[in-house]
């Protein structure tokens, strides 16, 4: 599926909730047709930004031998390395230090893209320049658990944006040992990822972009019976992708993201079954006496598209549902008006 790279930015921002930080990157501005280029180009003036508000710094123990006792003795190291007759010592003490484990991020990602095929050479010169500001901060080997370890707070949230790009940076590059460079994999063909992606894109796109409903997941519990709490621990969990509430009106919509929406049977397309036994379910087992508005509950399974779009519309007892695209291959002001006309 090719999606313009604007629209990709877009898509970012608002899944991230980073709309605010839009303007990090003029994409109506740029010429960038390729991924890596773009996440580059993003590290690169979000970087910068954190260089001119200045690099967040902690107290960060070290270890020295110096003259005398400074700091926290560390008297057996001392005594191995036999430095005490020379009046030397083994301490320990902290320094405030730049050299820690967000900074260590930025720059390793930093330094991998400018060692990755295919980059703009522009850009690559860009994030060099970058590299060369940047004060002594180690190169690490970047692990997905290190981007759970990092916490962040009120002033250093601006680390926010750039770090989430370096993870997806570097879930996506791989090293070529036969040129010695790394490779950038085209997160788009990944339909997990972009699945999890366009989920949080819509989710948070209506948060953002309308008041009439509120906004959020949804647990719905089966209503099945059982003999025993074990048989119905054995029940898969039923999660809603969005779900919205006003006072009047309530709609399930379940996004889905395949490079072929439908499926050919019988030489002819198809929905697919799967996704629609799902919504189906959500609506039948989310009806409550208590509350008119799931029992006609509005169903719809949303697919992302770049050509030929669909629509189709059933009614099932009072539930209305729609299995319907969007348009990812058009302006955004385009994608933004089909995504507020879902709701009318």
């Amino acid at each position: 599926m090719s999606i313009p790279i604007q629209n990709i930015y877009y898509l970012l921002c608002y899944a991230w909730n980073k709309l605010d930080e839009g303007d990090i990157v003029d994409v109506r501005a740029i010429s960038i047709t390729e991924l890596v280029d773009l996440f580059a180009k993003i590290l690169a003036n979000s970087t910068s930004r954190l260089l001119k508000q200045g690099l967040d710094r902690y107290y960060v123990e070290h270890e020295y031998v110096v003259n005398g006792i400074k700091g926290k003795l560390d008297l057996t190291a001392s005594v191995k390395r036999n430095l005490l007759l020379s009046n030397r010592t083994v301490c320990h003490y902290d320094e405030f230090d730049y050299d820690i484990l967000h900074n260590q991020i930025l720059k390793t990602t930093i330094f991998k893209l400018i060692r990755t095929d295919c980059l703009d050479p522009e850009l690559r010169d860009e994030l060099h320049k970058i590299l060369i500001k940047l004060p002594p901060i180690s190169e690490i080997s970047i692990r997905q658990s290190h981007f759970k370890q990092i916490r962040l707070n009120r002033n250093n949230y601006s680390y926010d944006f750039p770090l989430k790009v370096c993870h997806i940076i570097n879930e996506n590059l791989f090293f070529d040992e036969s040129s010695g460079h790394y490779k950038f994999r085209d997160f788009l063909r990944e339909e997990k990822a972009m699945a999890r992606l366009f989920e949080s894109f819509v989710r948070n796109f209506y948060k953002i972009e309308q008041s009439e409903f509120k906004v959020g997941r949804e647990d719905i519990n089966w209503k099945f019976a059982a003999e025993n709490d074990d048989d119905m621990s054995m029940l898969p969990i039923m999660s809603t992708d969005i779900s919205l509430l006003s006072s009047s009106r309530k709609i399930i919509i379940d996004t889905k993201f395949y490079k072929e929406a439908l499926k050919a049977r019988f030489d002819r397309e198809k929905i697919n079954s799967n996704n629609l036994y799902q919504l189906f379910s959500y609506l039948m087992n989310q009806e409550s006496d208590r509350d008119a508005r799931t029992l006609n509950c509005e169903g719809i399974l949303l697919y992302p598209s770049i050509e030929k779009g669909f629509d189709f519309c059933y009614v099932y007892e009072k539930h209305r549902i729609r299995v319907m695209s969007i348009n990812l291959n058009q302006e955004w002001h385009g994608i933004r008006n089909d995504l507020l006309d879902i709701l009318a």
